[in-house]
């Protein structure tokens, strides 16, 4: 195990911590839409007024007009704005997260289902390729998809990360999965390894908040095994981690560039 310094040691705070946190920034209703265009240059063209506009001239509204949304309902019902509504807090930052900030857990269906594809169609996987998982410490071969570079920045993720010490190799081996058509637990919400577009590392070194015990309506207290070493490289190369939500799932890495860009 790698030295104190050098990882996060198991957390778990007192509600009184969480309660005292600053509330939740709300994103400007447009900021969405520049920030879209540069993570996806292949599929999208310009912001047109309140209007994203794809390469081949379809539109998407940026907001719905709803008033701000409580969690849940972003997560059931998003726009394009609620998936910037909290921004991410990228390096060494936003560890513990105050309640509710769950930073990049919003995803609107409707963008990632038409640049990546429906994964339930005969030929999605036909853009997955290997990617060479840690490739001088295993044999692992995960399947990623290739559309927007995700497969070509989780290979640069994995050959960071083969260079760390052996000590950080048992969160890393074996991984937990990458591609997998289904839905987020216990909602009907299509998880981003529906896409392709998501890894989960070592889930026996893992903490995840439906784990915690917890009284029913309680603060979830938060954990963390997962050195920090390990998520800056996944960051560096536009990945989210799962251990800066409030609803944490630490063993959880997903390409979103876009969310990434407006961290930076």
């Amino acid at each position: 195990m790698p030295p104190p310094q050098h990882y996060l040691a198991l957390c778990i705070l007192a509600a009184g911590s969480f309660l005292s946190a600053a509330p939740v920034a709300q994103a400007e209703p447009l900021a969405a839409g520049p920030a879209l265009v540069q993570a996806y240059p292949d599929f999208l063209d310009r912001v047109d007024g309140s209007e994203l506009v794809w390469r081949d001239g379809t539109r998407m509204p940026i907001d719905d007009g709803s008033p701000a949304k409580p969690l849940d309902a972003m997560l059931d019902h998003p726009d394009l704005k609620d998936m910037f509504s909290m921004p991410y807090p990228a390096d060494e930052k936003g560890i513990p997260p105050a309640v509710d900030f769950d930073p990049g857990r919003v995803r609107y269906g409707p963008l990632f289902q038409r640049m990546y594809g429906d994964c339930h169609a005969p030929r999605f996987m036909s853009n997955a390729v290997p990617v060479d998982w840690l490739p001088t410490r295993s044999r692992k071969t995960l399947k990623f998809t290739k559309i927007n570079g995700a497969a070509q920045a989780l290979q640069k993720v994995s050959a960071e990360l083969d260079k760390l010490p052996s000590s950080f190799m048992e969160y890393l081996m074996p991984p937990a999965g990458t591609y997998n058509c289904r839905s987020v637990a216990a909602t009907d919400r299509l998880s981003p390894h529906g896409y392709g577009i998501a890894i989960d590392i070592n889930a026996s070194k893992a903490d995840y908040w439906q784990w915690a015990k917890k009284p029913a309506g309680a603060i979830v207290p938060y954990q963390n095994h997962v050195p920090l070493e390990i998520v800056d490289i996944f960051e560096r190369h536009g990945f989210i981690w799962g251990g800066k939500w409030y609803h944490y799932d630490t063993m959880h890495f997903e390409y979103r560039p876009e969310i990434i860009a407006t961290a930076r």
